[in-house]
């Protein structure tokens, strides 16, 4: 690589004599630049010397405005002490809504500052702006609340004195305040300066502040300033890489008499360029993986290379896809706590415990899926292993659970060794503040205890629970020195603000291996290979997104930045990243459904436009593999081992009707509940499910008329009449034994007991009119298993079949085998006029469950007796009463209900159609797609 900046400035600073030296200080725009300029004077010098004073533009500011900055937390308990000195107490916003607006006025306060604008006239700009919105010819009709806004926009310039003055008296503040006052001493800095000399390196965008500063210090002859810019940028009128710069050049005064240094002519010389679109941000990790891979194969020093992340979530994908020849990195930029594993279950656990409060305060009820999600956290189920406990609350239902409740299931399963911090997370949280920050802290102590030094993974998890144990530190400091958190909701809302800005930091060697990095962190540094992710609109540049009161004209009018500039500033920063290096990759995403569409960013398409001569350009385009087919049917081969199963099944328990129907539905559903016995995964009902509510129905009317097979008693309509007085009572019953401690009270599960209410009133009803009809009515069964099996030469060995009946009764004479639909079933829907094919398709499902049925009861004894018929009664088409199944050929035949011995002799053998497929070792299990 050709000289890079830092190597320009150490030669400047080498030129200067050991006692200039010492007494120089060097300003840069970040505090991570400070090693590598280090780096390279002990590359360029062979004398020992003390290395000239390295500080950020921050530090210098605050040490001319002698004031101390504070972070964006603490500003907003100082700004709320003034806020509640100059506002009445009974309209004084209580800290949580105070917070929601103030973080957005102390950055336009800063902004304001920053810029050297005088604030009355944006505040009075924002009042008159309020008036016009609310405009209106008959003052009658402002109401209070738009009279309340106006004040507020009236107490702006008394909210800006007094929170100003009070943090001028603490000798504390805000970025733009300590500009503003650093402004004003500066001429005060400078007469007490004495041999001390300052250089400024590499910088670019300067708020009004700092180019007065700068100027005034150029101007007593007290520094230097060298620039960093290629002659390709600044002689372009309309690049944006250029557009502070440019206007530094012409307007400070002191470029009139001196040079303006550095002016490069590195952008134009040889450069590979490859431009990547793929889909996601997994596809740019591997690819940025891959790009690594190759250079690692060619250059055995990877500190000249480095991936500059336009996204911070990209990091942990990204150091997921570097190759193993990759020995040495150095992360140089924060990782955000949002993301972070400690910080998630945190966050996880205010939530539980905030609710709770809101449900019931004192007992602590918690919802089952909050509790699950902090027990099934990948750092606390390792520590309490709590399967059991996840499965008992989903076999029991249990919806809402309380604090006692959950402690008690837990001791007994016996998990001792576990029990502190089960403790710790499940005990009532309706405690004083301190403690509760006291909790939290044990909480994170227990989870860096269980983990070992063993391997990485566990040091980063180390990390990470640190960065938020720290979080809690500087919350609890709040806590103890303003007193301004009265409710573990604001202690929440605190607890989210601070984790907003909170970031952990990778420790790693900044000077060997690869170097991954912002956008921002990358000021100054120059690479020979640069991948930069990403490249997409909305990510760089980032947009037009901005937190402010202040409307865009009204910036633009009186001098304040915009976006325009924000997207000037990463102009800079991006084309600055290309100016030395010689191998480029552009990295973006092109993937253009959902929100995060594809566009990619215009600086890609500059780049390719305003392509210069020396530049070899590439475009490359990776798309995800896509088989010829969209999904490929699964195929299961019997084996022995299946036939054995099948063969086990067919002697032992039997096909049960919904087996063979579901069969027919999809042999692989078949395979997979029936051969291998996989459940659906159980799941607790927040919301009463149809099948649930279908059971419960069957419950209810199971219990209400098993008297009747006991005693053998006929049914009247007194009888019918006694069940209708009960009917809210079982539900109720039934609901509960269901859902537990779950709410039936309200929402979709009032609705659903609702529902189930009224189709057994509807049933009770519909029963009372056919009794009083004359019906004579007695039942036989409810709920009752019954078998057959079925012996045919075309079967390799007799086949049970075997399930439950609902319901069978006597009614006028005929036996009634019933089947509760709570669907809805049409008539017409069990109706046939041949047997033929019957079992080979679906929608006859309903038809063959019957003539199972009706097979299974043909050799009872009470059918010598009576006649039979097989139907359905369907809770939402009640009104067809029992619906039979109906067998008759010809247009305008009636259909025959009552079941003969032709009929199941019929449908026997087409039944063994169906049996005989299932276990013929020729035929696989193949999937069906619909």
């Amino acid at each position: 690589m050709k000289e890079t900046f830092l190597g320009n400035i150490a030669d400047q600073l080498l030129l200067k004599s050991i006692s200039d030296l010492t007494n120089t200080i060097v300003v840069l725009p970040n505090k991570r630049a400070k090693l590598f300029l280090l780096e390279e004077l002990k590359k360029k010098s062979t004398l020992t010397f003390f290395a000239p004073q390295i500080i950020s533009i921050e530090s210098l500011i605050e040490s001319i405005s002698q004031l101390r900055s504070l972070d964006a937390i603490e500003l907003l308990f100082e700004f709320y002490t003034v806020y509640l000195e100059i506002t009445p107490v009974e309209v004084a916003h209580d800290f949580e809504r105070f917070s929601n607006w103030a973080k957005t006025l102390i950055q336009d306060f800063n902004e304001i500052d920053r810029y050297l604008i005088n604030p009355n006239e944006i505040f009075s700009y924002l009042l008159e702006i309020e008036r016009i919105k609310h405009w209106t010819p008959n003052k009658e009709q402002q109401t209070q609340l738009i009279e309340n806004q106006l004040e507020f926009w009236r107490q702006l310039p008394s909210y800006y004195e007094a929170f100003s003055k009070h943090l001028i008296e603490r000798k504390i503040g805000y970025s733009g305040l300590i500009y503003k006052q650093a402004v004003q001493n500066k001429e005060a800095f400078v007469l007490n300066l004495e041999s001390e000399h300052f250089i400024f390196a590499g910088f670019n965008a300067l708020n009004q502040a700092e180019e007065i500063i700068i100027q005034h210090l150029l101007e007593a002859n007290k520094a230097e300033i060298f620039w960093d810019i290629d002659t390709v940028f600044l002689k372009d009128e309309f690049h944006d890489a250029g557009y502070f710069l440019r206007r530094i050049k012409k307007s400070w005064n002191y470029f009139q008499q001196h040079p303006f240094n550095w002016v490069f002519d590195e952008f134009s010389k040889d450069k590979n360029i490859e431009v990547i679109g793929t889909p996601k941000s997994i596809g740019q990790a591997k690819i940025a993986g891959k790009i690594i891979e190759s250079i690692s194969q060619t250059t055995a020093n990877l500190e000249k290379t480095a991936i500059v992340l336009s996204e911070e979530k990209l990091l942990i994908p990204v150091l997921n896809a570097l190759p193993s020849e990759v020995q040495n990195l150095n992360i140089t930029m924060g990782y955000s706590s949002i993301n972070n594993p400690a910080q998630i279950l945190i966050h996880k656990l205010f939530k539980l415990h905030v609710n709770a409060q809101k449900r019931n305060a004192k007992q602590s009820v918690y919802y089952y899926k909050e509790v699950l999600e902090i027990i099934n956290n990948p750092l606390i189920e390792p520590i309490i292993q709590g399967f059991e406990i996840v499965q008992t609350i989903k076999k029991s239902n249990l919806t809402f659970i309380t604090a006692s409740r959950l402690n008690d299931l837990f001791q007994q399963l016996n998990k001792d060794g576990s029990a502190a911090i089960f403790h710790l997370l499940f005990t009532n949280w309706d405690a004083p503040i301190a403690a509760i920050l006291v909790k939290i802290q044990e909480v994170l102590l227990c989870l860096k205890e269980s983990l070992s030094n063993d391997n990485e993974q566990n040091k980063v998890t180390k990390a990470f629970v640190y960065s938020v144990y720290k979080v809690i530190l500087q919350i609890t400091n709040y806590y103890e020195k303003y007193h301004r958190i009265e409710s573990l909701e604001g202690l929440f809302t605190i607890y989210k603000q601070v984790i907003d800005q909170a970031e952990v930091s990778f420790e790693g060697e900044p000077l060997i291996g690869l170097q991954i990095m912002g956008i921002l962190e990358s000021r100054v540094l120059d690479f020979d290979n640069v991948i930069i992710t990403s490249l997409n609109e909305g990510k760089l540049p980032a947009g037009k997104s901005a937190n402010s009161f202040i409307p865009y004209d009204v910036k633009i009018e009186k001098g304040l930045p915009t976006y325009k500039e924000r997207d000037a500033i990463f102009t800079y920063h991006f084309y600055r990243l290309l100016q030395r290096a010689k191998n480029i990759y552009l990295l973006y995403n092109n993937y253009s459904e959902g929100l995060d569409a594809g566009e990619k960013s215009r600086f890609l398409t500059q780049l390719d436009v305003e392509r210069l001569p020396n530049h070899q350009y590439k475009k490359t385009t990776y798309n995800a593999f896509l088989p010829d087919k969209a999904y490929q049917p699964i195929e299961i081969v019997k084996t022995d081992k299946i036939l054995a199963r099948l063969h086990e099944i067919a002697t032992d328990k039997g096909f049960s009707p919904s087996s063979l129907t579901n069969y027919l539905r999809n042999p692989i559903q078949f395979y997979y509940q029936r051969i291998l016995g996989v459940s659906e995964n159980e799941e607790v009902e927040e919301n009463i499910a149809v099948n649930t509510l279908g059971t419960i129905i069957h419950e209810v009317l199971e219990k209400m008329f098993t008297p009747f097979v006991e005693s053998k008693k006929q049914v009247t309509v007194q009888d019918v009449e006694q069940m209708m007085r009960y009917v809210e009572t079982y539900t109720i019953e039934k609901f509960k034994e269901v859902y537990k401690e779950g709410e039936i009270t309200k929402g979709k599960n009032l609705i659903a007991f609702e529902v189930a209410k009224r189709n057994i009133q509807n049933f009770l009803n519909q029963e009372k009119d056919n009794l009083e009809k004359g019906d004579e009515l007695y039942i036989l069964s409810l709920e009752q298993s019954h078998d057959t099996l079925i012996t045919q030469q075309s079967l390799p060995y007799p086949v049970k079949v075997a399930g439950k009946v609902d319901r069978i009764e006597l009614r006028n004479n005929v036996v009634r085998i019933i089947d509760y639909k709570t669907g809805k079933v049409l008539a017409n829907n069990l109706k046939i006029n041949t047997f033929e094919g019957l079992t080979l398709d679906l929608k006859n499902d309903k038809i063959i469950q019957l003539l199972c049925y009706a097979l299974m009861y043909q050799n009872k004894p009470i059918l010598h007796n009576y006649p039979v018929e097989v139907g359905i009664i369907s809770f939402k088409n009640m009104k067809a009463g029992f619906m039979p199944f109906g067998f008759g050929k010809g247009r305008g035949v009636v259909p025959e209900t009552l079941i003969s011995n032709k009929m199941l002799e019929h449908f026997t053998e087409e039944l063994v159609v169906l049996i005989a497929e299932i276990l013929n070792p020729q035929m696989s299990f193949k999937e069906k797609i619909n």
